[in-house]
């Protein structure tokens, strides 16, 4: 079997499920072994990501990976389109962190690459046949994947009232997925829909997106397009999971009561297989059992975060950009940052004339920014901005002068879901104190004005 690509390009618009925005997603072809790849065209440069599972970094009603600065939310469903459709290359352009969810299916994403039209390419398509067994459980959920002969999926999905119990087993290929899969909607339980709200999800959610099941009613704006279509879903979403291994796989996949967190867990267990049989000598070195998950924080830990990343990330603007490069992000909670201080900054032209002084109060700004990063690194919403609301223990010991190199320390101590935040921070010169507070500020809507 060949590697396929698209042979011209597509786009879909509509708002995004979680965070709300309006998006287009445009599909376009790519070379033999590019994968599909995600590009950002709202931000500078307009980065690319090739999503697997070890950029994971939330799992709660989405899969949500993140490189760096860059996030991508609710991927899945586009994931299983081209994996379902055995569509190997291409690039996925969005203009915000979120595909649109469209009517809450795959078949939209379907129909777009159907449109744009697969063709196969010269080489090979690579694939990973599982070699043992991987089990992953959960209390009363769990997904076993077993070595066999092409991709087979055996689902049960139920809730926790034995309510709606539907069991399915199908053979994945691109005419069997068309047909029974890629037009299964999500669907959610009525009483937790409050709960989504408040912790900022499906703010773009209607009954044109997603099945709402209401005791043993079932609410939509069109009947159920399957009389067994809550497990088709769950399939779909398998499909689209699964393709974060970062190869098309052979295996069979039982799967009962499974959600995103369980299949990126199996994921990263089929992963880790590939991995080890492609190069035996790395896996002695570093053994992870089957199964076995290490959850990522957003982001590389030790990777710095440059201007650009930065201005992408905050809606400060000359002159109000007081970080000018992330040096260390030590945990989710805690980092370091330098601001650069040059006789060019336009305060010293009046802070004071002669006797040039960084004032105090824009270094407590420094801090309130980087702590605001790490707010924003923690959420998995765009499109928020931090606000400074107020300022505790401040103290100024030294005075700062053009030519010193600022250093913060900013450490989230406490956080009141993903709106509230008090960090602990700190400015150094030369390894000596020069200000320090305990900052708290608020994580709200960016209304385009900037903060």
């Amino acid at each position: 079997m060949k590697q396929r690509t698209l042979l011209g390009e597509a786009s879909i618009k509509g708002k995004s499920l979680h965070t709300g925005q309006e998006v287009t997603l445009t599909v376009k072809p790519a070379p033999e072994d590019t994968g599909i790849v995600f590009r950002r065209a709202d931000l500078v440069g307009k980065p690319e990501v090739r999503p697997t599972v070890d950029m994971v970094t939330d799992l709660v009603r989405n899969t949500t990976v993140a490189s760096e600065h860059v996030k991508l939310h609710t991927i899945e469903h586009v994931l299983s389109a081209f994996n379902g459709m055995g569509v190997d290359n291409a690039i996925v352009e969005m203009n915000a962190s979120e595909p649109p969810i469209v009517d809450g299916s795959a078949r939209p994403f379907v129909n777009l690459i159907l449109q744009a039209t697969p063709v196969e390419q010269e080489k090979a398509r690579p694939f990973f046949a599982l070699q043992k067994p991987v089990t992953i459980t959960d209390g009363n959920r769990s997904v076993i994947a077993l070595p066999h002969d092409g991709l087979r999926i055996t689902c049960t999905s139920a809730d926790d009232r034995g309510i709606h119990t539907q069991h399915l087993t199908v053979d994945i290929d691109p005419e069997v997925y068309v047909a029974q899969i890629a037009a299964a909607r999500t669907f959610t339980i009525y009483e937790d829909i409050e709960e989504l709200l408040k912790k900022g999800l499906i703010q773009g959610g209607s009954l044109d997106s997603a099945i709402v099941i209401k005791g043993d009613k079932i609410v939509s704006k069109e009947p159920l397009r399957f009389k067994d279509e809550f497990v088709r879903h769950k399939i779909l979403d398998i499909i689209g999971d699964i393709s974060l291994v970062g190869i098309p796989i052979k295996a069979h996949i039982i799967a009962v009561r499974t959600g995103h967190a369980l299949n990126a867990k199996l994921s990263a267990a089929i992963r880790e297989q590939w991995k080890e049989t492609a190069d035996p000598a790395a896996a002695k070195k570093k053994k992870v059992p089957a199964g076995e998950i290490i959850r990522p924080v957003v982001g590389p830990l030790t990777n710095a975060i440059d201007i650009r990343q930065i201005l992408n990330l905050i809606p400060h603007r000359y002159p109000f950009v007081l970080i000018d490069r992330v040096t260390e992000i030590v945990s989710e909670n805690e980092l370091y940052a330098i601001k650069n201080v040059t006789i060019n900054e336009p305060f010293f032209q009046g802070h004071f004339p002669g006797n040039p002084v960084m004032p105090g109060v824009l270094q407590l700004e420094s801090m309130s920014q980087a702590a605001g990063l790490l707010m924003l690194r923690l959420t998995t919403h765009e499109n928020k901005v931090c606000y400074f609301m107020s300022a505790d223990k401040v103290k100024f010991r030294k005075a700062v002068t053009p030519g010193d190199q600022v250093v913060i320390h900013a450490k989230l101590v406490k956080t009141r879901g993903v709106k509230i935040g008090v960090a602990e921070c700190e400015c150094k010169v030369g390894g000596e104190l020069v200000s320090s507070a305990e900052i708290m500020f608020g994580v709200i809507d960016d209304n385009g004005t900037g903060a």
